[in-house]
This record gives C-alpha cells, sequence and structure tokens, in this order.
C-alpha cells in the first residue's frame, strides 16, 4: 500500500518523492510504502493548517459538531480497512484493532458533544457597576504526536478535541504505522472538514528527530499534545524548541506520574501518565526521566495517588 502526504485537503508526495518502507513486522512482508517529509514538507502541513485557522476558529459549534459525528460514522464503517492496516503495521490482533476503531470513533462523537460546552466565566471586577467575563478562544495550530501501541485511538485522542474547539491541527504519523495514522486524516476529509484542518505527515525513521524539532519549532504551532512510552531522545526533541518557542506542551509518559517541565512566561509544559501506580515505583520512574532529560527538566512537586 502506497500513501501520501495529507496537506490541505490533498494527498501529496514528499519533497523530491522520497518514501520510506514499514514491514510487516509478523511476516516480514511489505506492509506500508510511505512518503518521507522533509522539514520543508513538514512546514508545509503547518502553513496549510494556518491558513485554514482563521475560517475554521470562526465556525459555529453546531457545524463543528455536524463535521465530528460524521466523521465518527466514517471511522466506524472504515473498520475493516482500519484493522488491515493496523495488523500489517503493528502485527496487532483482529480484536484490538477492531476496539481501537470502536473507542476511537466514540472518541470523535464525545469531542463533537464538547462543542456547545466551551463556556467561560465571570471574573470579580474592583469596578463599580462593571462587568468582567473571561472567554474561551481557539489557540491556533496544534501538533499531535501519536505513538503506534493504540494507534487509532491515542492518534484520534490528539486531533478530536483541538478540532472541535476551532483548533486546525497537524498529526505527525508514527512512522511504525504511518498508514494507520494516515487513515484517520482521510476519514475526516471525507467528513466534510475544510481544506488544512486536518494535515498529517509521515517520514522515514531516520528523519524523526529533525521533522519533529521542526514541527515544534514552527512559530504558527501554538500547542503540542505528545504521548510516548518512556523518556526518549524524541522527548528532548519536543522539549527543547517548545520551551524556545514557549510553547504549551503536554506529554504522557507511562508510568511517569504529573510532572512540570520548565516553565515558560506564558504557559507551562506539564507530563501526566497512568495513575494508580505505587509513589516508589513512580518517583524511580521520575528520577530516570530527570536523568535522561537533564537540565530540560525543572523541580517541580510529584503530584502521585495516595
Amino acid at each position: 500500500m502506497d500513501i501520501g502526504l495529507l496537506i490541505d485537503g490533498d494527498e501529496r508526495d514528499a519533497a523530491g518523492s522520497a518514501s520510506y518502507e514499514r514491514m510487516d513486522p509478523f511476516t516480514g512482508k511489505l506492509a506500508t510504502r510511505a512518503a518521507a517529509a522533509s522539514v520543508p514538507d513538514a512546514n508545509a502541513a503547518v502553513e496549510a493548517a494556518a491558513v485554514a485557522f482563521p475560517a475554521w476558529s470562526k465556525t459555529g459549534p453546531g457545524e463543528r459538531r455536524a463535521s465530528l459525528s460524521r466523521a465518527a460514522d466514517v471511522m466506524a464503517s472504515k473498520i475493516d480497512e482500519f484493522t488491515t492496516l493496523m495488523m500489517e503495521e503493528t502485527g496487532a490482533t483482529g480484536p484490538w484493532a477492531g476496539f481501537n476503531v470502536t473507542l476511537a470513533a466514540n472518541i470523535l462523537r464525545e469531542a463533537a458533544a464538547m462543542t456547545t460546552q466551551i463556556s467561560g466565566e465571570i471574573i470579580p471586577s474592583d469596578k463599580p457597576g462593571t462587568l468582567a467575563m473571561a472567554i474561551r478562544q481557539p489557540a491556533g495550530v496544534c501538533l499531535g504526536i501519536a505513538p503506534w501501541n493504540a494507534p487509532v485511538v491515542l492518534g484520534t485522542r490528539a486531533i478530536a478535541m483541538p478540532i472541535a474547539c476551532g483548533n486546525t491541527v497537524v498529526l505527525k504519523a508514527s512512522e511504525m504505522c504511518p498508514g494507520t495514522h494516515r487513515l484517520i486524516g482521510q476519514v475526516l476529509v471525507e467528513a466534510g472538514l475544510p481544506k488544512g484542518v486536518i494535515n498529517v505527515v509521515t517520514n522515514d525513521p531516520g528523519d524523526a528527530a529533525s521533522i519533529v524539532e521542526a514541527l515544534v519549532a514552527h512559530p504558527s504551532v501554538k500547542r503540542v499534545n505528545f504521548t510516548s512510552p518512556r523518556p526518549s531522545t524524541r522527548s528532548r526533541c519536543i522539549f527543547a524548541p517548545a520551551r524556545r518557542a514557549e510553547c504549551p506542551t503536554m506529554c504522557q509518559i507511562r508510568e511517569a506520574e504529573a510532572r512540570t517541565f520548565g516553565r515558560s512566561r506564558r504557559d507551562q509544559a506539564s507530563c501526566g501518565g497512568s495513575a494508580g501506580r505505587r509513589k516508589s515505583v513512580v518517583s524511580r520512574r521520575l528520577a530516570r526521566l530527570e536523568e535522561t532529560l537533564g537540565s530540560q527538566c525543572s523541580r517541580a512537586r510529584l503530584a502521585a495517588p495516595g
């Protein structure tokens, strides 16, 4: 199966028609031949999202809800296609792949329902006879970086709520399941989302560091959502440019509890993991995390379950 990049609603080849092959981990046969994006390709995806943002951010909640509801139905209808891709690219079992698709479709439905729940608040005012209000506004381009182990669930989770809130999105596909993540983008295109609202970038594993850094450092990227199984080189590729650009970054690292990475002048980048771990396990993992990320981790209070 050959797949291209999804940029501005269209499928494109990477610069120079560069591509890489993802092999079936079980059979060793070719699973997917995917476009291998260059840094200019990655920038083009962000720029397409930035161009689409003004119009999408002004779209009413009813229209955004309808679009995401259609996307949920389209995703559910593609369960066989997703299952085949997951099995061939990641070695997943059929039931696990089917569960991914069903849950991801429900994530889209939940996001659709949230479009009318975005609220502000009344703020006490020091000036007599006046009313102070705070409202929530779309941030801009959001970057989602999802892993391979639950690719449909985590890929969809990375983009659904940002889109529901009026943001546009670039999904950086996992090198281990480019076709699966690219299909998520196709679902949203078929659901009728405007060009540029969803963009998907695939890349050769050897280019991952440069692609991730380019995406995170792009001035149009206002938020980053990142999931990783463990602290890694990619973590450093994300946090360093995010800190320089003062870009809020939400990171989930397995077995690491709530942790704050640095603090920009405006926002903070935080890391959360699965709850229910013992404090001793969490503490060891956090110690290893600090050692791995070095000076990029600031001292923060451990927020682990009691």
